[in-house]
């Protein structure tokens, strides 16, 4: 994902971040230098997934909490490139380097071996003693098979080396598309994992996505701390991590929402899968750690969509996310499909 922008004119990026500044006050947004960041963007144009993710929370009145906010800056503003990128990139020259020295003295070597077996064939045809030339050339090949033992160890080396450095780009990968915080997907990777599912979905396959947000968590949070807070999320997390299928994507979606996309899955199917995650939490014990208390149960309301052939995922998502509020407006603690939500709109 390309987060730059091209460095506009003084006059655009004045009215830019005029624009800017005033949005974040209207959401009361702190002004830091990361969140003036998203909002620029925003403005700017420069980036659709922000726009579609901040205009989603903007239609469903979503308040731009610290969480929020640092969700956004890190899915879609904050560069990819990092010390550790730069460091792999040094290394990968240094090595590419020594690739290239090594190449040129096993050419070298290679040259010099021809010289010396073409001057002890010339010498044999002088009619130089055999044993000689025999002496020569053994003691040529013990030394071209101790350099290439030495350019082997250097290959070998080098090739570790190599593996180190493709495992700290996966794990650095990993980190790209994980939420530190629940250790799930984060919207990055959600957004890639929908767009290949929609791909499948269009062929016919169903695709259903479920959406759950814990019940009076800002009360919670405020009667116990964002620390005590942060521990539930974490839990919310695996479980909903241990219940989904291995084919399916839990991910944060943002703030105390998290998100499970179940490919080849209908309706029927995700919203029993729902249930059962409702259940399980419902269940749930939490210990705060300092104390050893036991504190209140959590519940969580969860909302259930399926995909619509031709349909935008965002049509999915904003489907799913009404149907998980009027989970919350019934009372909470359920699991409300796109089926109850459209019996709820008829009847209104």
């Amino acid at each position: 994902m390309d987060s730059s922008f091209d460095d506009p004119d003084y006059d655009y990026a004045a009215s830019i971040a005029g624009r800017a500044m005033r949005s974040m006050a209207e959401q009361r947004i702190a002004p830091t230098p990361a969140n003036f960041a998203v909002w620029f963007q925003y403005f700017a144009g420069s980036h659709d997934d922000l726009r579609n993710a901040i205009d989603l929370l903007i239609d469903h009145n979503r308040p731009f909490d610290a969480r929020t906010n640092q969700d956004l800056f890190e899915t879609y503003v904050a560069p990819q490139a990092s010390a550790a990128a730069v460091d792999t990139s040094e290394r990968l020259q240094a090595l590419m380097g020594a690739a290239k020295e090594f190449l040129t003295t096993a050419i070298a070597d290679n040259h010099s071996q021809m010289q010396v077996i073409s001057e002890v064939a010339d010498q044999g045809k002088a009619g130089v003693d055999p044993k000689l030339l025999v002496a020569q050339l053994m003691n040529e090949l013990a030394r071209a098979a101790t350099r290439a033992t030495r350019l082997e160890a250097g290959f070998a080396e080098k090739t570790r080396e190599l593996d180190v450095i493709r495992d700290s780009l996966s794990r650095s990968e990993q980190r790209a598309r994980t939420d530190m915080l629940t250790g799930l997907a984060n919207r990055r990777a959600l957004d890639e994992f929908l767009r290949k599912a929609q791909t499948t979905a269009e062929w016919g396959e169903p695709l259903s996505v479920l959406m759950l947000d814990i019940d009076y968590f800002k009360a919670f949070n405020d009667n116990f701390g964002h620390g005590v807070g942060d521990q539930v999320l974490r839990l919310m997390a695996k479980v909903l991590r241990e219940k989904v299928r291995e084919q399916d994507l839990p991910a944060r979606y943002g703030g105390e929402e998290l998100i499970a996309v179940l490919p080849d899955a209908d309706l029927g199917a995700c919203a029993e899968l729902a249930e059962r995650i409702r259940r399980a939490i419902a269940e749930c014990t939490i210990t705060r750690r300092s104390t050893g208390e036991i504190l209140p149960n959590i519940s969580v309301s969860i909302g259930v969509a399926q995909y619509r052939t031709g349909e935008a995922i965002t049509d999915l998502i904003e489907r799913c996310d009404r149907a998980l509020y009027l989970a919350k407006s019934g009372g909470r603690n359920r699991v409300v499909t796109e089926v109850d939500l459209e019996r709820a709109g008829a009847a209104g």
